[in-house]
């Protein structure tokens, strides 16, 4: 991408931010003194938003390195969340500290040296095999296989899902060279809206709970209209990606639909821990893993598509 595109792309998104602020204020007046749910909460996501965007557009704006280096930093403390929320024994602390500063640091060197064939194996094979190796030599039996899965998990969520998103900058695509961190604007953009979408129709029309024991408040109604419009949205975005207008829209349905999925088993494990946030990281969105679930999801599945179907 020239830094003519980022720049561009980078107004834009700040443009689309400022009117967003501006009709959430509007209507925040209009609503009077009185505290409203939905407008209250749409307020701190876009605040959230801000930050967000100038954050990822200043690692853009400082280079494809500086992308994974921010990256990185997001697994370890999506990481971090994930194992505050396990129940870990003294015999898994060699193990953890491996997750933080052997695997996830190596994860990341081996994109940022474009070693395909060993990152996608690193966590799903060799961690799999190390890491309950590095906790069974202390001789805790107590409860090790839950541990071990749970240590498995967070990993795989957090830094092996994640990873992928800066992974799309490696892609070798004939007659888009130069232009892969586009893919990374057009998965992020299709994605979060669709989690804004999906809050915005099921507050607006919702009618039928898809999974009230999971996540109360993702409806039938607001599922269908958020993946719609994310779905146009995808397909009206296709010049920012080696995709035609279908496959663009294709795209964009299948990593909506596997993000909201995706969403649904994080929920799944909040509730079987107990908590309604996976942390307080960012304020009125939660914790990294709470605006991140979809990516965490959907990442994996669109950057091995678009590599086989489209790299070389």
């Amino acid at each position: 991408m020239t830094p003519h595109e980022e720049f561009l792309i980078l107004s834009v998104l700040i443009g689309l931010l400022m009117a967003a602020s501006l009709v959430a204020v509007i209507l925040r007046r209009r609503a009077g003194p009185e505290p409203h749910a939905v407008l209250d909460n749409l307020m701190v996501r876009i605040q959230a938003w801000w930050v967000m965007i100038l954050l990822l557009g200043g690692a853009f704006l400082a280079g494809s390195h500086a992308v994974m280096v921010l990256f990185a930093l997001v697994s370890f403390a999506a990481l971090r969340e994930f194992f505050t929320l396990t129940a870990t024994h003294r015999a898994d602390h060699l193990a953890i500290f491996m997750s933080f500063f052997v695997v996830l640091p190596m994860q990341y060197w081996l994109i940022w040296t474009d070693w395909y064939g060993f990152f996608t194996i690193l966590i799903p094979v060799y961690a799999f095999l190390v890491l309950p190796i590095a906790a069974v030599i202390f001789g805790d039996p107590t409860n090790f296989l839950a541990r071990t899965a749970e240590t498995q998990w967070g990993l795989m969520i957090s830094v092996y899902c994640i990873s992928h998103v800066p992974a799309l900058l490696t892609l070798d695509i004939p007659g888009y060279k130069g232009r892969s961190s586009l893919l990374l604007v057009f998965l992020l953009i299709v994605v979060q809206t669709s989690d804004v979408l999906q809050y915005v129709w099921g507050k607006l029309l919702g009618r039928h709970k898809i999974a009230p024991d999971l996540s109360p408040s993702k409806t039938v109604e607001g599922f269908i209209g958020g993946v719609l419009c994310s779905t146009a949205l995808g397909a009206s975005l296709f010049r920012l990606t080696p995709f035609g207008i279908w496959q663009a829209a294709g795209m964009a349905l299948i990593v909506t639909t596997i993000g909201f999925l995706g969403g649904l088993v994080m929920s799944a494990i909040k509730r079987d821990r107990g908590v309604k946030d996976w942390g307080q990281l960012i304020e009125g969105h939660g914790g990294m893993l709470d605006r991140l679930d979809s990516v965490a999801f959907s990442a994996p599945i669109f950057f091995h598509l678009t590599r086989y179907f489209y790299a070389i």
